[in-house]
């Protein structure tokens, strides 16, 4: 955070040129029905963990985080790691003790609890190699192959299902020095929240764990929860519809769904080829700078992943920077508000007026922008559902062998097999239409955009960024989170974080952490043990 009154490095979405990423979405939407397979068994490889800077370390640590290990950002608890201030051991030992305590009653947020994570922490302690994770605690979504470790994606087709090998993205975070503490809930097949096979909900939002109603966000809901009930220090999801940046914004954490290919999709349980994205879902933006910069890069057994940019230092980005002695912008940016975003008089539309202040204040230039045409048309469910047969071509052996093993997610996979060859490719050319009119007219007028549904950079594979920007009670009392979504230019990682970086350095709203349940529970008690299950229409609903 020192002064920087010039930069010159550039952010990478003004390297690279836009019209090359929709000849790449072109290829890799052709090519997606020779690909789309599921995860062979094969040998894991090894993967070489990045080094990180000293960006990646914390300058200070908060006192609450000194109090209580459980706290702790990446960075924070990575200097404390690396001064000797705290071993491996004691951190993991510390979020074993919360999960014991709360996950199975109230939080619900994990499948498998890997008590083997305490050992490893041992054998990290007496490490002499410090990777940039080095005995950091992290939370895996139960659809990446995790080598050794019960791995079922919610589902009864993967029940008993044990890999051999760790997805590329485990596989980085492991040779980093992360610790696994666990597998994370998630909706069936990573359609909806998360739910057990027959749609019975599990998972709870952290903000409100006595109240089995209030959403956690996407399929990666588990992986949220770890992570805002601090019982575990970060965690990773997929995103195919919103399920990175949809459980950010609802427990109040930031969470990044790169571009597509950024980051590989080998050893994870497929949804949708062209719209599947791996991610951080992190205390703050320099966490998820971290875990991205560790997890991202060209993966030989993953096409999407090859000839694209080099990641650029991400952790550098999400770094604030001070001009003139105070806190500013590292990039000049011009952040385009779509239409209706600040209708209204509700507690959201008063917060995201004043993130969009607080942006101005920090230099941005703000800038009301046009939709393209046939927005609504182009991004809706009509074209929308031209993702379901690739969801269910990898699956077919399984269809055609028992329609029960889908339990209450059934239906969107039905209607893959059904849907018309001349939908579909109607379907494709909307798309292209779509990528065309946002690369050349949306971003002709901004360099970043606001966004209330992540849907339609799901279609196109651009980044995306959710984080918290304030709180507004529920009807029982208790705060639940605000958050924004912000969507880049195609590899527009590290503009995205820098402004969220930023964003963070002027405010507290990431500091804030909810109250432990038995507080919760203690001010007014509400739906303890209330079963709630989802019908095959909400799950229609909700599907990804």
């Amino acid at each position: 955070m020192n002064d920087e009154d010039e930069t010159t490095d550039l952010p990478q979405d003004r390297l690279i040129d836009r019209r090359s990423f929709l000849t790449r979405m072109s290829a890799l939407s052709a090519a997606a029905g020779a690909v789309t397979v599921l995860p062979p068994i094969g040998i894991r490889q090894a993967m070489a963990a990045v080094g990180l800077g000293n960006d990646a370390y914390a300058q200070t640590i908060r006192p609450e985080a000194l109090a209580d290990p459980t706290e702790l950002t990446i960075s924070e608890a990575a200097t404390l790691i690396k001064k000797k201030h705290i071993s491996p051991v004691e951190l993991v030992q510390a979020y074993f003790d919360r999960i014991a305590r709360y996950d199975a009653d109230y939080y619900k947020a994990f499948n498998t609890v890997r008590g083997e994570a305490l050992a490893e922490a041992a054998i990290a302690a007496s490490a002499r190699n410090l990777g940039p994770l080095h005995g950091i605690p992290l939370a895996i979504k139960d659809n990446y192959y995790t080598a050794g470790t019960l791995t079922t994606a919610n589902s009864y087709i993967f029940e008993d299902f044990v890999p051999d090998f760790d997805a590329t993205c485990v596989a980085r975070l492991k040779a980093a020095g992360g610790i696994v503490l666990g597998k994370m809930q998630m909706g069936p097949l990573a359609t909806t929240r998360a739910t057990t096979p027959d749609g019975i909900v599990t998972t709870r939002n952290a903000w409100t764990p006595n109240n089995a109603s209030t959403d956690p966000g996407g399929s990666s809901s588990g992986s949220a929860t770890a992570t805002a009930g601090r019982m575990a220090t970060s965690s990773i999801g997929t995103q195919t519809g919103g399920s990175i940046t949809a459980p950010s914004n609802a427990q109040a954490l930031t969470g990044l769904k790169p571009t597509v290919g950024r980051s590989p999709l080998y050893g994870i349980v497929p949804l949708t080829y062209t719209r599947d994205h791996p991610g951080p879902l992190a205390r703050d933006a320099k966490d998820a700078a971290i875990m991205t910069q560790v997890m991202a890069g060209p993966d030989p057994n993953d096409p999407r992943t090859l000839g694209l940019p080099p990641v650029p230092d991400l952790v550098k980005a999400a770094t604030p920077v001070r001009k003139g002695g105070a806190y500013a912008l590292r990039w000049p940016t011009t952040i385009g508000v779509i239409p209706g975003f600040l209708n209204g008089t509700s507690a959201t539309a008063v917060a995201r007026a004043a993130m969009l202040q607080t942006f101005a204040s920090l230099g941005a230039t703000i800038v009301d922008v046009t939709l393209p045409p046939d927005w609504d048309l182009l991004t809706g469910g009509s074209f929308n559902n031209v993702r379901l047969p690739e969801r269910s071509e990898p699956f077919l052996e399984f269809l055609k062998q028992d329609v029960r093993l889908f339990g209450v997610s059934l239906n969107s996979w039905m209607q893959g097999l059904f849907l018309g060859g001349e939908d579909y490719l109607k379907g494709q050319r909307a798309k292209f239409v779509l990528m065309q009119q946002v690369l050349d007219d949306l971003y002709a007028q901004c360099d970043v955009v606001v966004q209330t549904s992540p849907v339609p950079f799901d279609i196109l594979g651009l980044p995306e960024i959710a984080f918290n920007i304030g709180f507004s009670p529920n009807s029982d009392g208790l705060p639940v989170p605000i958050g924004a979504i912000f969507g880049g230019m195609p590899f527009a990682e590290d503009r995205l974080l820098s402004l969220v970086g930023a964003f963070q350095a002027v405010t507290d709203f990431h500091l804030k952490r909810p109250a432990d349940p038995v507080v919760a529970l203690a001010a007014r008690s509400i739906g303890g043990g209330q079963t709630l299950r989802l019908t095959a229409e909400d799950v229609e609903a909700l599907s990804e």
